[in-house]
């Protein structure tokens, strides 16, 4: 599989810049840079020029029209902390710019094996002298509060004097957009200057948030050299004002001299770092004395390993790997490694969304980590485990008694939903959360996360669904909720949300009845949550007598209990500009028909597969398709995922589509404002849960790989109980080979084998399903 992603191109185009912003963006799971020009761009280009870091926030006004009880008027956003990608570079007075000369030749080139992206530039001046540039960036995995920038340019016939400007500025602002509601729909000022300080290896910036009251250190470093000599000459400024440092050079060149700026960034903040500002100084001094060349080597053997883990081709088709490869790169640049952060729904390639946290981590992108890097899942997880008490805050606001409802979209994990009929009114999030805990003990056999975290978090949510839900002629109804879908909002007994709480208290009682097999244990775990056998009685019976709705007519499972009393949206006839509908309907009218922005009960047939029989999945896969826009990015993956299980191979493929290539391909036309991260985990899940019907139960992996006719095989690595695994499908065998790990059993085609050590490899027949 390629892992390099490259574009060239002429000159500078305004139409393709914000997207390149975005696929050649640096990330590291702490800090995120967006791929801008270090030179910048004309004034009246539109550029979204921002680095973040993940779970760092303000707090910005929400105003709601009508001042109700308890509704949210204020919302935590991601910042922009800091600008120090800026290099200016001139020549006898000229400041390179790609928008200066328009027959000017780029390249630029994501490499996924080294953990850099580069771009090289042929630029000539305006009296037609050449010069070569190349720029490479890197967001370190080793040292994660590290960004740097390897600034290189050679004269090719230029003789004259070059002066360089390395910025630094503290205080920047968000980008936004009043016409999409996706983005913030104002600017507001977020940073004042808070400290400077000149260190021996350069300077650090420190600047506080207006509302929030947290801080951020940016500490920079540059090392000029030309042709290997250092160049020590430099004279540094401080703007107090605008609280920005400039360090300046300024020396002659001749044709074939080289000249390189190494410019070292170290982000560190008061949410993790106590002195964030002595950190950053302690940082910045490590960096540059390893040096830049330690750092490029470290990222190289990081990405060994996690390639190692999750290698996968599709033998064939050489863009779907370019994409797959893409993806999972992207997942794991956005993933939060600390337990202070999770993925955004844009990760941390933009401000779409405003660095929110949604539904979308445990659903779309805990999978792929808990099937290749469990220790990535795991501290995804805990992030909701350390948010538990905020969700039980939550809960009480919105007047429950007892039990934590998560916030709909959050940082810190305070709800930041202003519109609650598609926000809040989701409370199927405690059920995403309870399933993608359920999952990852599954795959990965950590009981003692269970104790620890995974338990109490069910035990909270569970509390909530007997709280929000309530008995109806002997049927446990849970009323008033949103569905995945947001075109049908505030219902009563959204199916999907009915099934994961009935399986969020399956897992639950069946965690309890495990640890009360450690005496100890179960008496801590019953004292500190004050769990009584009343509460375990209940959660029981309203398990047991979950009301699931089904039309006998249709043969389907209805969305909620009046989706089926309103007349269908014409969607064949509905003009392709009035896409998506949210876009041009109001909410109410959408919510009066029968048609849907996203999979809903065909998502709760795929996870919830024993709550119906095979032919009640058929026939709502087939009633859902016709009324579905797929408006959401997170949707045709669970449409191929649902095809491959009811072994529509034709439709799988389908909608399996463009899917896995729609931030490279931009088939949404918004990746200019991040990337979409979800989509980016369930195009993984439609090729291993889907095509290769991948599933982990807590005592066995089942698989029964169906292949495409567009292909000619696949193989992908898998992380199951420890072991490593990797599964090789082609069209005329199947086989599942164990590369590490001890004993564990698999189900391949409805057989049972046993993989009792690393090297030992099952081969059977491929078969059609």
């Amino acid at each position: 599989m390629s892992k390099i992603y490259q574009v060239t191109g002429i000159g500078l185009n305004e139409k393709n810049l914000q997207l390149q912003e975005t696929i050649f963006h640096n990330a590291n799971g702490y800090i995120g840079v967006r791929g801008t020009l270090e030179e910048g761009v004309p004034a009246d280009f539109d550029t979204m020029r921002g680095m973040y870091i993940n779970g760092f926030y303000d707090i910005a006004p929400m105003k709601q029209a009508e001042k109700l009880c308890n509704l949210v008027e204020d919302k935590e956003s991601m910042l922009n902390v800091a600008d120090t990608q800026t290099i200016e570079v001139s020549f006898d007075g000229q400041k390179f710019s790609m928008a200066d000369d328009a027959d000017c030749r780029y390249v630029r080139t994501l490499d996924m094996e080294k953990g850099i992206t580069r771009r090289e530039v042929d630029w000539s001046n305006k009296e037609g002298k050449q010069l070569h540039f190349n720029i490479t960036r890197m967001a370190s995995f080793e040292e994660r509060s590290l960004f740097t920038i390897d600034y290189c340019f050679q004269s090719i016939d230029f003789s004259g004097t070059v002066e360089i400007h390395s910025r630094h500025l503290g205080l920047v602002r968000n980008y936004f957009n009043p016409k999409d509601p996706r983005l913030a729909g104002e600017s507001h000022n977020h940073l004042k200057k808070e400290d400077v300080h000149i260190c021996e290896s350069g300077a650090c910036l420190v600047s506080s948030t207006v509302e929030s009251h947290l801080k951020v250190a940016s500490a920079v470093a540059n090392i000029v050299t030309v042709n290997q000599k250092r160049q020590p000459s430099e004279v540094v400024t401080y703007d107090e004002t605008a609280h920005a440092m400039d360090v300046s050079y300024r020396f002659d060149i001749r044709p074939g001299d080289e000249v390189r700026i190494i410019k070292y960034s170290i982000f560190t903040d008061s949410i993790r770092e106590e002195d964030c500002r002595n950190v950053a100084d302690e940082k910045l001094s490590k960096v540059v004395e390893q040096g830049i060349a330690s750092y490029y080597k470290k990222q190289q053997e990081y990405l060994k390993e996690f390639w190692n883990n999750s290698s996968m081709e599709i033998v064939g088709d050489r863009d779907l790997n370019e994409s797959l490869c893409f993806n999972m790169y992207q997942l794991l640049q956005s993933a939060g490694y600390d337990g202070y952060s999770s993925i955004a729904a844009k990760g941390l390639s933009g401000e779409g969304y405003e660095g929110h946290y949604f539904w979308d981590t445990e659903m779309f992108m805990v999978p792929y980590f808990a099937m290749t890097n469990p220790a990535i899942a795991r501290k995804l997880l805990e992030y909701r485990y350390k948010t538990l008490g905020k969700a039980k805050e939550n809960a009480a606001l919105l007047g429950h008694k007892k039990g934590a409802l998560y916030p709909w979209r959050t940082i810190t994990g305070r709800e930041c939903s202003g519109y609650y009929p598609s926000g809040t009114a989701q409370y199927h999030i405690d059920g995403d959360i309870a399933y993608a805990v359920i999952l990852y003990y599954k795959t990965s056999g950590d009981w003692e996360f269970i104790k620890e975290m995974g338990l109490k978090i069910l035990l909270e949510t569970n509390r909530l669904w007997l709280d929000v839900g309530n008995y109806y002629k002997d049927r446990f109804v849970i009323n008033c909720v949103t569905g995945p879908d947001e075109y049908t909002c505030i219902v009563n007994n959204n199916y999907y949300t009915n099934a994961s709480a009935k399986y969020s208290m399956q897992w639950c009682l069946k965690f309890i009845q495990r640890l009360a097999e450690e005496k100890d244990a179960y008496q801590q775990f019953v004292k500190e949550n004050d769990l009584t056998e009343e509460e375990i009685q209940a959660m029981k019976e309203a398990e047991e007598k979950m009301y699931l709705p089904y039309d006998e007519t249709l043969g389907i499972n209805p969305q909620d209990d009046s989706f089926l009393q309103k007349p269908i949206w014409d969607l064949e006839h509905t003009p392709q500009e009035e896409f998506p509908l949210l876009l041009h309907y109001h909410p109410l009218h959408l919510y009066r028909y029968q048609v849907c922005k996203q999979a809903d009960t065909v998502l709760a047939h795929y996870l919830f597969p024993d709550y119906q029989d095979k032919e009640t999945e058929e026939n709502s896969f087939r009633y859902y398709e016709k009324i579905t826009t797929h408006d959401s990015s997170l949707s045709t993956c669970v449409f191929s995922i649902m095809a491959s299980r009811l072994g529509l191979k034709d439709k799988a493929y389908y909608y399996f589509g463009d899917s896995a290539k729609m931030d490279l391909l931009n088939t949404h036309k918004n990746s200019k404002d991040g990337i979409h991260a979800a989509n980016m985990g369930g195009s993984y899940m439609a090729i291993v849960n889907g095509f290769a019907r991948v599933q982990a139960e807590e005592d066995k992996l089942f698989l029964a790989p169906a292949l495409p006719e567009n292909w000619q095989g696949y193989h992908f690595r898998i992380r199951y109980h420890g072991s490593l695994l990797e599964v090789s499908v082609n069209k005329e065998t199947c086989s599942i080979e164990q590369l590490e790990g001890t004993a564990i059993t698999v189900e391949l085609y409805g057989k049972e084998y046993v993989l009792e050590a690393a090297n030992q490899k099952v081969e059977v027949p491929y078969q059609e399903n």
